[in-house]
Protein backbone atom coordinates (compact mmCIF):
# COMPACT_ATOMS: atom_id res chain seq x y z
CA UNK A 1 0.00 0.00 0.00
CA UNK A 2 3.06 2.19 0.89
CA UNK A 3 2.85 5.38 -1.75
CA UNK A 4 -0.35 4.71 -2.70
CA UNK A 5 -3.95 6.28 -1.34
CA UNK A 6 -4.98 4.29 1.24
CA UNK A 7 -8.56 4.04 -0.16
CA UNK A 8 -10.05 6.63 -2.81
CA UNK A 9 -13.42 6.61 -1.72
CA UNK A 10 -15.95 8.00 -3.98
CA UNK A 11 -19.46 9.41 -4.64
CA UNK A 12 -21.39 10.69 -1.15
CA UNK A 13 -19.79 9.02 2.01
CA UNK A 14 -20.25 9.74 6.15
CA UNK A 15 -17.32 9.65 8.55
CA UNK A 16 -17.24 10.48 12.12
CA UNK A 17 -14.08 12.65 11.57
CA UNK A 18 -13.00 14.44 8.79
CA UNK A 19 -8.96 16.48 8.46
CA UNK A 20 -8.64 18.75 5.74
CA UNK A 21 -4.92 19.46 4.98
CA UNK A 22 -2.04 16.82 5.49
CA UNK A 23 0.34 19.04 7.85
CA UNK A 24 2.16 16.83 10.32
CA UNK A 25 -0.09 18.58 13.71
CA UNK A 26 -3.41 17.81 11.47
CA UNK A 27 -2.51 14.28 11.00
CA UNK A 28 -1.06 13.60 14.79
CA UNK A 29 -4.98 15.19 15.95
CA UNK A 30 -6.78 13.04 13.73
CA UNK A 31 -4.81 10.41 15.07
CA UNK A 32 -5.17 11.55 18.72
CA UNK A 33 -8.97 11.88 17.98
CA UNK A 34 -9.17 7.71 16.97
CA UNK A 35 -7.26 6.65 19.95
CA UNK A 36 -9.00 8.70 22.04
CA UNK A 37 -12.67 7.24 20.64
CA UNK A 38 -11.05 3.79 21.02
CA UNK A 39 -10.57 4.34 24.49
CA UNK A 40 -14.16 4.82 25.00
CA UNK A 41 -15.96 2.61 22.50
CA UNK A 42 -13.08 -0.21 21.74
CA UNK A 43 -13.72 0.71 18.05
CA UNK A 44 -12.23 3.10 15.51
CA UNK A 45 -14.06 5.71 14.36
CA UNK A 46 -14.66 6.55 10.46
CA UNK A 47 -11.67 8.63 9.48
CA UNK A 48 -10.66 10.84 6.56
CA UNK A 49 -7.49 12.67 5.84
CA UNK A 50 -8.26 15.23 2.37
CA UNK A 51 -5.97 17.31 1.32
CA UNK A 52 -4.94 19.58 -1.92
CA UNK A 53 -1.45 18.29 -2.41
CA UNK A 54 -0.71 14.89 -4.34
CA UNK A 55 0.04 11.59 -1.65
CA UNK A 56 1.93 10.46 -4.64
CA UNK A 57 4.91 13.11 -3.48
CA UNK A 58 4.04 11.95 0.01
CA UNK A 59 1.84 12.52 3.30
CA UNK A 60 2.99 14.89 5.34
CA UNK A 61 3.07 18.63 4.01
CA UNK A 62 5.77 20.96 4.71
CA UNK A 63 7.72 18.47 6.62
CA UNK A 64 7.27 16.02 3.68
CA UNK A 65 6.60 17.64 0.33
CA UNK A 66 7.98 20.87 1.30
CA UNK A 67 11.19 18.99 2.62
CA UNK A 68 11.20 20.91 6.15
CA UNK A 69 13.87 18.07 7.22
CA UNK A 70 14.87 20.88 9.82
CA UNK A 71 12.80 20.69 13.14
CA UNK A 72 12.66 24.16 15.16
CA UNK A 73 12.15 22.79 18.43
CA UNK A 74 11.25 23.89 21.98
CA UNK A 75 13.89 26.18 23.64
CA UNK A 76 13.85 25.53 27.39
CA UNK A 77 16.06 27.98 29.86
CA UNK A 78 18.97 25.90 31.64
CA UNK A 79 17.66 26.53 34.75
CA UNK A 80 14.73 24.49 34.36
CA UNK A 81 16.29 21.79 32.95
CA UNK A 82 18.92 21.33 35.17
CA UNK A 83 16.15 21.44 38.05
CA UNK A 84 13.46 18.95 36.38
CA UNK A 85 15.91 16.71 34.86
CA UNK A 86 15.05 17.61 31.41
CA UNK A 87 16.44 17.13 27.98
CA UNK A 88 17.79 19.46 25.65
CA UNK A 89 14.40 20.44 24.26
CA UNK A 90 12.35 19.97 26.94
CA UNK A 91 9.68 17.30 27.81
CA UNK A 92 7.22 17.24 24.13
CA UNK A 93 4.00 16.34 24.03
CA UNK A 94 3.85 12.56 23.84
CA UNK A 95 2.47 11.67 19.94
CA UNK A 96 5.23 14.38 18.64
CA UNK A 97 7.84 12.26 21.38
CA UNK A 98 5.84 8.90 18.89
CA UNK A 99 6.56 10.25 15.77
CA UNK A 100 10.66 11.34 16.52
CA UNK A 101 11.08 7.81 17.98
CA UNK A 102 9.21 6.35 15.12
CA UNK A 103 11.26 8.17 12.48
CA UNK A 104 14.84 7.71 14.24
CA UNK A 105 15.21 11.99 14.77
CA UNK A 106 18.57 12.38 16.71
CA UNK A 107 17.94 15.74 17.78
CA UNK A 108 16.42 17.88 14.70
CA UNK A 109 16.87 16.19 11.28
CA UNK A 110 13.57 14.56 10.07
CA UNK A 111 13.82 12.64 7.21
CA UNK A 112 10.81 13.31 4.45
CA UNK A 113 10.45 10.11 2.79
CA UNK A 114 10.82 8.66 6.50
CA UNK A 115 8.20 10.54 7.62
CA UNK A 116 5.82 10.00 4.93
CA UNK A 117 6.37 5.98 5.05
CA UNK A 118 5.83 6.81 9.45
CA UNK A 119 2.53 9.23 9.07
CA UNK A 120 0.87 6.26 6.45
CA UNK A 121 1.57 3.53 8.75
CA UNK A 122 0.31 5.33 11.45
CA UNK A 123 -2.83 6.20 9.47
CA UNK A 124 -3.46 2.60 8.36
CA UNK A 125 -3.19 1.96 12.07
CA UNK A 126 -6.28 3.66 12.77
CA UNK A 127 -8.11 2.55 10.04
CA UNK A 128 -7.84 6.00 8.22
CA UNK A 129 -8.83 6.59 4.59
CA UNK A 130 -6.54 9.21 2.43
CA UNK A 131 -7.99 11.20 -0.35
CA UNK A 132 -5.51 13.40 -2.33
CA UNK A 133 -5.49 16.00 -4.64
CA UNK A 134 -8.49 17.48 -3.76
CA UNK A 135 -10.54 21.13 -4.38
CA UNK A 136 -13.60 22.68 -2.08
CA UNK A 137 -16.22 23.68 -4.13
CA UNK A 138 -18.49 24.53 -0.90
CA UNK A 139 -19.12 23.67 2.69
CA UNK A 140 -22.14 22.54 3.26
CA UNK A 141 -23.35 24.01 6.87
CA UNK A 142 -26.42 23.60 9.15
CA UNK A 143 -26.96 27.05 10.45
CA UNK A 144 -23.73 27.42 11.90
CA UNK A 145 -22.58 23.72 12.23
CA UNK A 146 -20.26 22.14 9.24
CA UNK A 147 -22.10 18.97 7.50
CA UNK A 148 -19.96 18.14 5.09
CA UNK A 149 -17.66 19.05 2.04
CA UNK A 150 -18.18 18.98 -1.64
CA UNK A 151 -15.83 18.76 -3.68
CA UNK A 152 -15.50 20.09 -7.53
CA UNK A 153 -15.35 16.70 -8.31
CA UNK A 154 -19.16 16.53 -7.25
CA UNK A 155 -18.22 14.52 -4.29
CA UNK A 156 -19.27 15.51 -0.50
CA UNK A 157 -17.78 14.35 2.34
CA UNK A 158 -19.69 14.63 5.28
CA UNK A 159 -18.76 14.08 9.41
CA UNK A 160 -19.77 14.82 13.05
CA UNK A 161 -16.15 16.67 13.45
CA UNK A 162 -13.82 19.26 11.36
CA UNK A 163 -10.29 19.60 11.46
CA UNK A 164 -8.62 22.22 9.43
CA UNK A 165 -4.98 22.05 8.95
CA UNK A 166 -4.15 24.20 6.29
CA UNK A 167 -1.72 26.79 6.79
CA UNK A 168 -4.49 29.76 5.14
CA UNK A 169 -7.50 27.91 7.02
CA UNK A 170 -8.76 27.63 3.75
CA UNK A 171 -11.65 25.04 5.17
CA UNK A 172 -12.29 27.63 8.36
CA UNK A 173 -12.68 30.01 5.19
CA UNK A 174 -14.81 27.89 2.78
CA UNK A 175 -17.01 27.42 5.94
CA UNK A 176 -17.66 31.26 6.72
CA UNK A 177 -15.08 32.12 9.28
CA UNK A 178 -13.34 35.54 9.05
CA UNK A 179 -9.24 36.17 8.55
CA UNK A 180 -6.94 38.45 9.70
CA UNK A 181 -4.63 38.85 6.84
CA UNK A 182 -1.07 39.01 6.87
CA UNK A 183 0.29 40.35 10.26
CA UNK A 184 -3.20 42.39 10.44
CA UNK A 185 -3.26 41.69 14.03
CA UNK A 186 -0.27 44.37 14.45
CA UNK A 187 -1.11 46.54 11.95
CA UNK A 188 0.52 45.20 8.91
CA UNK A 189 -2.37 43.28 6.67
CA UNK A 190 0.13 43.54 3.49
CA UNK A 191 3.19 41.78 5.21
CA UNK A 192 4.12 38.55 5.25
CA UNK A 193 7.04 36.44 6.41
CA UNK A 194 9.37 34.93 3.28
CA UNK A 195 8.32 31.52 2.38
CA UNK A 196 11.01 29.20 1.51
CA UNK A 197 11.92 26.87 -1.27
CA UNK A 198 14.17 24.25 1.00
CA UNK A 199 16.60 22.21 -1.25
CA UNK A 200 18.84 19.52 -0.83
CA UNK A 201 22.49 18.89 -1.49
CA UNK A 202 23.89 15.44 -2.29
CA UNK A 203 28.05 15.22 -2.05
CA UNK A 204 29.01 18.03 -0.20
CA UNK A 205 30.72 16.86 3.16
CA UNK A 206 30.41 18.26 6.49
CA UNK A 207 33.84 19.03 6.50
CA UNK A 208 34.50 20.70 3.05
CA UNK A 209 31.62 23.06 3.58
CA UNK A 210 33.46 24.27 6.84
CA UNK A 211 36.67 24.52 5.54
CA UNK A 212 35.31 26.52 2.83
CA UNK A 213 33.54 28.90 4.89
CA UNK A 214 36.34 29.37 7.25
CA UNK A 215 37.99 30.34 4.33
CA UNK A 216 35.63 32.84 2.80
CA UNK A 217 35.30 34.11 6.48
CA UNK A 218 39.33 34.66 6.54
CA UNK A 219 39.27 36.80 3.25
CA UNK A 220 36.56 38.81 3.68
CA UNK A 221 37.67 40.19 7.03
CA UNK A 222 41.01 40.23 5.18
CA UNK A 223 41.10 44.21 4.29
CA UNK A 224 44.12 43.46 2.23
CA UNK A 225 41.83 40.82 0.20
CA UNK A 226 40.97 43.51 -2.18
CA UNK A 227 39.20 40.39 -4.76
CA UNK A 228 37.37 39.46 -1.25
CA UNK A 229 36.80 42.75 -0.44
CA UNK A 230 34.95 43.68 -3.70
CA UNK A 231 32.71 40.32 -3.26
CA UNK A 232 31.23 42.07 -0.22
CA UNK A 233 30.89 45.37 -2.12
CA UNK A 234 28.94 43.48 -4.96
CA UNK A 235 26.69 41.23 -2.35
CA UNK A 236 25.86 44.89 -0.71
CA UNK A 237 25.09 46.49 -4.09
CA UNK A 238 27.39 49.03 -3.83
CA UNK A 239 25.98 50.43 -1.03
CA UNK A 240 28.97 50.96 1.59
CA UNK A 241 27.29 51.36 4.95
CA UNK A 242 25.35 47.81 4.09
CA UNK A 243 29.16 46.20 3.23
CA UNK A 244 30.15 47.55 6.31
CA UNK A 245 27.02 45.83 7.83
CA UNK A 246 27.77 42.74 6.24
CA UNK A 247 31.72 43.09 7.47
CA UNK A 248 31.07 43.70 11.35
CA UNK A 249 28.57 40.54 10.76
CA UNK A 250 31.29 37.82 10.26
CA UNK A 251 32.41 38.36 13.85
CA UNK A 252 31.35 37.90 17.29
CA UNK A 253 31.21 40.35 20.32
CA UNK A 254 34.51 39.05 21.28
CA UNK A 255 36.17 39.31 17.72
CA UNK A 256 36.01 35.82 16.79
CA UNK A 257 35.09 34.30 13.55
CA UNK A 258 31.48 33.75 13.37
CA UNK A 259 31.64 29.63 12.02
CA UNK A 260 29.13 27.24 12.06
CA UNK A 261 27.92 25.45 14.22
CA UNK A 262 28.02 21.51 13.52
CA UNK A 263 25.33 19.61 15.83
CA UNK A 264 24.58 15.70 15.88
CA UNK A 265 22.31 15.82 13.11
CA UNK A 266 22.25 19.65 11.81
CA UNK A 267 24.48 22.57 10.99
CA UNK A 268 23.68 26.16 12.20
CA UNK A 269 25.23 28.76 9.74
CA UNK A 270 26.00 31.71 11.75
CA UNK A 271 27.74 34.62 9.38
CA UNK A 272 26.54 35.30 6.23
CA UNK A 273 30.12 34.09 4.39
CA UNK A 274 28.22 31.77 2.40
CA UNK A 275 25.49 34.31 1.24
CA UNK A 276 27.66 36.92 0.50
CA UNK A 277 30.19 34.35 -2.19
CA UNK A 278 26.92 33.28 -3.39
CA UNK A 279 25.16 37.06 -3.96
CA UNK A 280 28.48 37.84 -5.41
CA UNK A 281 28.35 34.99 -8.08
CA UNK A 282 24.87 35.51 -8.75
CA UNK A 283 25.43 39.40 -9.36
CA UNK A 284 22.51 40.51 -7.01
CA UNK A 285 21.82 42.65 -3.65
CA UNK A 286 21.64 40.44 -0.23
CA UNK A 287 18.14 41.97 0.56
CA UNK A 288 15.15 40.21 -0.10
CA UNK A 289 12.68 43.47 -1.03
CA UNK A 290 15.56 44.10 -4.29
CA UNK A 291 16.47 40.55 -5.05
CA UNK A 292 14.11 37.97 -7.05
CA UNK A 293 15.35 35.73 -3.86
CA UNK A 294 18.01 35.64 -0.97
CA UNK A 295 20.08 32.79 0.16
CA UNK A 296 20.47 33.58 4.18
CA UNK A 297 22.18 31.75 6.66
CA UNK A 298 21.09 28.53 6.34
CA UNK A 299 19.67 25.34 9.28
CA UNK A 300 20.75 23.00 7.53
CA UNK A 301 19.26 19.17 8.68
CA UNK A 302 21.94 17.09 7.86
CA UNK A 303 20.29 13.52 6.60
CA UNK A 304 23.81 12.02 6.12
CA UNK A 305 27.28 13.32 6.18
CA UNK A 306 27.32 14.24 2.90
CA UNK A 307 23.34 14.72 2.49
CA UNK A 308 22.04 17.87 3.63
CA UNK A 309 18.60 19.64 3.63
CA UNK A 310 18.64 23.45 3.40
CA UNK A 311 16.36 25.52 4.83
CA UNK A 312 17.63 28.74 3.48
CA UNK A 313 16.57 30.17 0.49
CA UNK A 314 13.91 32.96 0.83
CA UNK A 315 11.41 34.83 -1.27
CA UNK A 316 9.54 37.53 0.17
CA UNK A 317 5.68 38.17 -1.28
CA UNK A 318 3.17 39.87 0.13
CA UNK A 319 0.31 38.62 2.06
CA UNK A 320 -1.75 38.42 -0.98
CA UNK A 321 0.81 36.40 -3.03
CA UNK A 322 1.24 34.30 -0.20
CA UNK A 323 -2.61 33.74 0.14
CA UNK A 324 -2.26 32.90 -3.80
CA UNK A 325 0.33 30.54 -3.60
CA UNK A 326 -1.29 28.51 -0.85
CA UNK A 327 -4.34 28.42 -2.83
CA UNK A 328 -2.22 26.90 -5.47
CA UNK A 329 -0.83 23.95 -3.83
CA UNK A 330 2.18 25.55 -3.03
CA UNK A 331 3.72 25.19 -6.22
CA UNK A 332 7.15 26.99 -7.10
CA UNK A 333 6.57 29.93 -9.39
CA UNK A 334 9.31 30.12 -12.22
CA UNK A 335 11.12 32.96 -10.00
CA UNK A 336 11.90 30.36 -7.68
CA UNK A 337 12.41 27.57 -9.75
CA UNK A 338 15.39 30.00 -11.74
CA UNK A 339 16.97 31.13 -8.41
CA UNK A 340 17.12 26.96 -8.14
CA UNK A 341 18.95 27.13 -11.21
CA UNK A 342 21.57 30.11 -9.94
CA UNK A 343 21.95 27.44 -6.33
CA UNK A 344 22.48 24.45 -7.88
CA UNK A 345 25.70 25.87 -10.44
CA UNK A 346 26.76 27.54 -6.96
CA UNK A 347 26.99 24.48 -4.98
CA UNK A 348 28.14 22.46 -7.91
CA UNK A 349 31.32 24.45 -8.13
CA UNK A 350 31.54 24.14 -3.88
CA UNK A 351 31.35 20.33 -4.65
CA UNK A 352 27.94 19.17 -4.75
CA UNK A 353 27.12 16.18 -7.08
CA UNK A 354 23.25 17.19 -7.23
CA UNK A 355 21.00 19.51 -5.80
CA UNK A 356 17.14 18.93 -5.82
CA UNK A 357 14.49 21.54 -4.67
CA UNK A 358 11.74 20.39 -2.86
CA UNK A 359 8.25 19.67 -4.39
CA UNK A 360 6.58 22.52 -2.53
CA UNK A 361 6.84 25.58 -0.67
CA UNK A 362 7.41 25.96 2.27
CA UNK A 363 4.83 28.59 3.74
CA UNK A 364 5.44 30.00 7.21
CA UNK A 365 2.38 31.82 7.75
CA UNK A 366 -0.46 32.81 5.87
CA UNK A 367 -2.92 34.97 8.11
CA UNK A 368 -4.97 34.05 11.25
CA UNK A 369 -8.54 33.01 11.99
CA UNK A 370 -10.93 35.54 14.01
CA UNK A 371 -13.67 34.03 16.40
CA UNK A 372 -11.97 31.63 18.14
CA UNK A 373 -13.43 31.01 22.14
CA UNK A 374 -9.74 32.28 23.24
CA UNK A 375 -6.83 33.90 20.99
CA UNK A 376 -3.14 33.27 21.88
CA UNK A 377 -1.22 36.64 22.41
CA UNK A 378 2.38 37.22 22.79
CA UNK A 379 1.55 38.55 26.52
CA UNK A 380 -0.21 35.61 27.36
CA UNK A 381 2.50 33.68 25.89
CA UNK A 382 5.05 35.76 28.43
CA UNK A 383 2.48 35.64 31.21
CA UNK A 384 2.97 31.81 31.37
CA UNK A 385 0.10 30.64 28.74
CA UNK A 386 -2.98 28.51 30.43
CA UNK A 387 -2.59 28.11 33.97
CA UNK A 388 -0.50 24.62 35.23
CA UNK A 389 -3.55 22.61 36.64
CA UNK A 390 -5.68 22.62 33.01
CA UNK A 391 -2.32 22.96 31.02
CA UNK A 392 -1.68 20.14 28.32
CA UNK A 393 2.20 20.71 27.86
CA UNK A 394 4.54 23.51 27.94
CA UNK A 395 6.67 24.90 24.64
CA UNK A 396 9.34 27.59 24.88
CA UNK A 397 9.93 29.49 21.40
CA UNK A 398 12.56 32.35 20.40
CA UNK A 399 10.25 34.65 18.59
CA UNK A 400 12.27 34.11 14.85
CA UNK A 401 11.55 36.34 12.47
CA UNK A 402 13.20 34.55 9.40
CA UNK A 403 13.47 37.14 6.47
CA UNK A 404 11.69 39.98 8.59
CA UNK A 405 8.38 40.85 8.53
CA UNK A 406 8.57 44.22 7.52
CA UNK A 407 8.94 43.27 3.50
CA UNK A 408 5.99 45.23 2.44
CA UNK A 409 4.68 48.09 3.99
CA UNK A 410 5.07 49.45 7.18
CA UNK A 411 7.48 48.30 9.58
CA UNK A 412 6.73 46.62 12.94
CA UNK A 413 8.82 49.14 14.86
CA UNK A 414 6.90 52.21 13.51
CA UNK A 415 3.64 50.28 14.77
CA UNK A 416 4.80 50.69 18.58
CA UNK A 417 6.05 46.97 18.06
CA UNK A 418 9.53 46.92 19.79
CA UNK A 419 12.50 45.04 18.51
CA UNK A 420 12.03 40.76 18.20
CA UNK A 421 15.63 40.37 19.27
CA UNK A 422 15.56 41.99 22.41
CA UNK A 423 12.33 40.15 23.84
CA UNK A 424 12.35 37.90 26.57
CA UNK A 425 12.06 34.34 25.06
CA UNK A 426 8.23 32.66 26.46
CA UNK A 427 7.92 29.52 27.56
CA UNK A 428 4.28 29.01 28.21
CA UNK A 429 1.90 26.54 28.89
CA UNK A 430 -0.68 25.21 26.30
CA UNK A 431 -4.14 24.78 25.72
CA UNK A 432 -6.73 24.23 22.75
CA UNK A 433 -9.03 27.41 23.40
CA UNK A 434 -7.05 29.27 20.51
CA UNK A 435 -7.58 26.63 17.79
CA UNK A 436 -11.44 26.14 18.67
CA UNK A 437 -14.12 28.61 17.44
CA UNK A 438 -16.84 30.33 19.07
CA UNK A 439 -19.50 29.90 16.25
CA UNK A 440 -18.58 26.84 14.51
CA UNK A 441 -18.83 24.41 16.94
CA UNK A 442 -17.74 21.33 15.23
CA UNK A 443 -14.62 23.06 13.72
CA UNK A 444 -11.32 23.26 14.76
CA UNK A 445 -7.91 25.13 13.28
CA UNK A 446 -4.89 23.47 14.03
CA UNK A 447 -2.10 25.22 12.17
CA UNK A 448 -0.19 28.55 11.92
CA UNK A 449 -3.40 30.20 11.15
CA UNK A 450 -4.89 29.28 14.61
CA UNK A 451 -6.21 32.34 16.85
CA UNK A 452 -2.76 34.20 17.43
CA UNK A 453 -2.51 37.51 17.58
CA UNK A 454 0.54 40.01 17.38
CA UNK A 455 3.95 38.29 18.53
CA UNK A 456 2.28 34.80 19.20
CA UNK A 457 2.20 34.13 15.29
CA UNK A 458 5.72 33.82 15.06
CA UNK A 459 5.84 30.96 17.83
CA UNK A 460 2.62 29.68 16.50
CA UNK A 461 3.82 28.34 13.12
CA UNK A 462 6.49 26.17 14.77
CA UNK A 463 5.28 22.31 14.25
CA UNK A 464 6.39 20.82 17.57
CA UNK A 465 4.10 23.67 19.29
CA UNK A 466 1.15 22.85 16.90
CA UNK A 467 1.29 18.98 17.49
CA UNK A 468 0.95 19.56 20.93
CA UNK A 469 -2.29 21.22 20.56
CA UNK A 470 -3.28 18.99 17.81
CA UNK A 471 -3.02 15.91 20.69
CA UNK A 472 -5.34 18.21 22.41
CA UNK A 473 -7.98 18.81 20.04
CA UNK A 474 -7.48 15.38 19.27
CA UNK A 475 -8.64 14.28 22.02
CA UNK A 476 -10.89 16.71 22.50
CA UNK A 477 -12.87 15.32 19.28
CA UNK A 478 -12.64 12.03 20.83
CA UNK A 479 -14.64 12.72 23.89
CA UNK A 480 -16.86 14.74 21.60
CA UNK A 481 -17.44 11.97 19.12
CA UNK A 482 -17.71 9.38 22.04
CA UNK A 483 -20.05 11.55 24.50
CA UNK A 484 -21.99 13.35 21.37
CA UNK A 485 -20.78 16.93 22.09
CA UNK A 486 -19.52 19.53 20.45
CA UNK A 487 -15.78 19.74 19.99
CA UNK A 488 -15.83 23.66 21.36
CA UNK A 489 -17.33 22.78 24.50
CA UNK A 490 -14.76 20.37 25.64
CA UNK A 491 -12.26 21.97 27.59
CA UNK A 492 -8.38 22.43 28.60
CA UNK A 493 -9.33 20.97 31.93
CA UNK A 494 -10.64 17.80 30.74
CA UNK A 495 -8.13 17.24 28.43
CA UNK A 496 -5.55 17.87 30.58
CA UNK A 497 -7.08 15.33 33.05
CA UNK A 498 -7.15 12.53 30.32
CA UNK A 499 -3.99 13.02 29.25
CA UNK A 500 -2.76 12.69 33.00
CA UNK A 501 -5.42 9.58 33.49
CA UNK A 502 -3.45 8.00 30.34
CA UNK A 503 -0.29 8.55 31.70
CA UNK A 504 0.84 11.18 28.18
CA UNK A 505 0.72 14.06 30.07
CA UNK A 506 4.14 15.79 30.02
CA UNK A 507 5.79 18.18 32.40
CA UNK A 508 4.45 21.40 32.71
CA UNK A 509 6.89 24.31 33.24
CA UNK A 510 5.61 27.58 32.30
CA UNK A 511 7.43 30.57 33.29
CA UNK A 512 5.28 33.91 33.70
CA UNK A 513 7.86 37.11 32.82
CA UNK A 514 5.41 39.77 34.24
CA UNK A 515 7.37 42.80 33.33
CA UNK A 516 7.87 41.74 29.59
CA UNK A 517 4.48 40.53 29.16
CA UNK A 518 3.08 44.04 30.17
Amino acid sequence: MYGVEASAPSGNRNYDIICFGDEVPGILTLICAAREYYRHTNRYPRSLLLFKGSSKLGVGGHVVRSGLAYLDRSSVPNTIRQERKLDIFGDPCAIYKELLQRTGVDQVALDPSKTDWVLREMLREIHADILSSVEIKSVIKEGQKILGIELTKDETYFAKHFIDSTVNGELALSAGVRKFKGFETIGLPDSELAVTLVFETQGLSVERLQNIEYQYLQRFTNLQDKEAQNLIKEAAGGDANFANQLRADLVDKKGYLKTMAVGKDYIDIRSKALSIAYHAFRGTKLDINLSPGILDNGNIALLSRVRMSWNALLFGLSASEVEKLARAKAQPTRKMLDEILFITRWFQLLGASEVKPAKEVYIRHAGNITDVIQPLTGAEMLSGGVPTHEAIGTFGYDFDVRGGIGSFGEHPVNKGFGNLALLTTPLFNIGIQHALLKQVPNLAVVSPCSGFEGYACFAGRIVEFNCGVGQGIGIAAGIALAQERELNEVSNKEVHDVLQSTGQLSQIYGITYEVAAA
